[in-house]
């Protein structure tokens, strides 16, 4: 074996494995509170609405990505790391512990900060660790566990709250903590602190920033329902907000978003594909399963194993994509996703009716669900690989976002959706559901388009073959940084 071949990465390690634990606990923390609100309710809330417990986690964690993926460019991953770790289990055990719902809520902000640090650092780790093919394949991998770790959430759930009670879901987090916290101690390497530009940091765009994107993510978590003043001057706030953080953005010397990256179409191209993957992903989910409750009347069990062929079509073919850019074109590879993803989804909106077998749908289902893997990971490797280095914190921190953002657009646009076609009995719902499927799968004919325009082969080209992995950079994408590099220094 050459000395060049001994350094090749290994497909599985310590970081994947740290990556892999750590955010799937974030994930799971983002839906499996849902399902003990009821108890929380009765316990801590006296008989109030306990539903804000869901909502100060999700407000935090969305506006903190993309500042905290900023800071750890400048600051390093593994001490940044660390603290989310610690701040997360912390406010664990805060809630766990909760006497009041004031309290519980504090500890949930807390704990969503916690989180934001954690999912954001995920991705710098990944590109930090491994090269080539094999970071192509580290991030597919990843993708498909947090996929599954977010879909296996309420079974998991269900049965910690019918064994233990609502505390446990907060209690379960402090024993995979310390495991956490001990394995990162253990792999993550102590590199130096990364290196910053003379200027701070964007404090100005990083609470105008923290401001906008907390005030919109309250307003995307809004209950159904007509808006009121309210809702409207929340919107107003969050628009001027986030303008005035593009403002400041082309004004300083050191951004905490470089609008700039914006002017690559593989850039956008990608950062456009995760925001429909989770408007498809999570909106078109929450009316599919609404479907089965309400028209086939399964239970929610029934329901749920109904849904297992998406979860496990997706982490099959999550590693399938990655290793699919050996060979083509990403933007090929991306578009072929979208349009398997799409013909499971006008499948399934031509099967549905009230009557309709349940094993009917398993095929459409596993399309679905595979066009998603085959999709997912290439997003992230032409985002992370068309950026330098220095700036795939904050490129993490724009996923994140653009995730989040996407999971409520998708819910309230779909939801709309289902709305002016559907109703309570179960052919209303079967409408609906179908309406909703019948626009998922035009937003996934947007998607093959817009991938094969801006990620298009001639951009981003298939790979030089023949080249040990640490070198196995798509074609193409060097020059893509080189174009970054010219467009900064204008």
């Amino acid at each position: 074996m050459t000395a060049e071949k001994s350094r090749r990465l290994p497909p599985f390690s310590g970081v994947l494995a740290l990556v892999m634990a750590s955010t799937g606990l974030v994930v799971i923390d983002i839906t499996i509170v849902a399902l003990g609100l009821p108890l929380i309710s009765s316990d801590v809330a006296a008989g109030a609405s306990a539903e804000s417990v869901v909502v100060t986690y999700m407000v935090a964690m969305g506006a903190l990505t993309q500042v905290v993926g900023s800071l750890s460019d400048r600051w390093g991953r593994r001490s940044l790391f660390l603290s989310g770790i610690v701040v997360f289990t912390l406010a664990s055990l805060a809630a766990t512990l909760a006497p009041t719902l004031w309290f519980l809520n504090v500890a949930r902000v807390i704990q969503g900060a916690g989180a934001a640090v954690i999912m954001v650092n995920g991705i710098p780790l990944l590109a930090g660790r491994y090269a080539g093919e094999e970071r192509n394949l580290a991030i597919g991998a990843w993708g498909s566990f947090v996929t599954a770790a977010g879909l296996l959430a309420p079974t998991l759930g269900g049965v910690l709250i019918d064994a233990f009670g609502w505390r446990a879901i907060f209690a379960i987090n402090l024993p995979l903590g310390v495991a956490t916290f001990a394995l990162a101690a253990r792999v993550l390497p102590r590199t130096p602190q990364a290196a910053t530009p003379d200027a701070g940091p964007d404090w100005l765009g990083s609470l105008l920033l923290m401001a906008g994107l907390g005030s919109a993510t309250m307003l995307m978590l809004r209950p159904e329902g007509p808006w009121s003043s309210q809702d409207a001057a929340l919107l107003v706030v969050a628009v001027v907000l986030l303008a005035a953080f593009i403002v400041v953005q082309f004004r300083v010397s050191s951004p905490t978003l470089e609008l700039r990256l914006f002017a690559q179409p593989a850039f956008s191209g990608a950062m456009l594909a995760v925001f429909l993957s989770r408007v498809l992903t999570i909106g078109g989910t929450v009316y599919l399963v609404l479907y089965f409750a309400d028209a086939l009347r399964l239970s929610p069990i029934a329901a749920g194993l109904l849904m297992t062929p998406i979860f496990i079509a997706q982490m099959i073919t999550g590693m399938v994509g990655s290793k699919l850019l050996s060979y083509w074109a990403p933007g090929l590879v991306i578009g072929l996703g979208y349009a398997l993803k799409g013909a499971g989804l006008i499948a399934l909106a031509l099967l549905i009716t009230p009557d309709t077998a349940w094993w009917v749908l398993l095929v459409p289902l596993l399309a679905w669900g595979a066009g998603g893997g085959i999709a997912g990971a290439p997003v992230m490797a032409v985002a992370v690989n068309v950026t330098a280095p220095e700036r795939v914190g904050m490129v993490a921190g724009s996923v994140s976002a653009l995730a989040s953002i996407g999971a409520g657009v998708g819910t309230a646009a779909l939801g709309a959706v289902y709305t002016l076609y559907g109703g309570a009995d179960p052919q209303a719902v079967t409408d609906g559901t179908r309406a909703v499927l019948a626009a998922s799968a035009l937003l996934s004919a947007l998607a093959v388009v817009t991938t094969l325009l801006l990620i298009n082969p001639r951009r981003v080209p298939p790979p030089r073959r023949h080249e040990e992995p640490a070198d196995r950079i798509p074609a193409g994408l060097d020059r893509l940084r080189e174009q970054e590099s010219d467009t900064r220094t204008v």
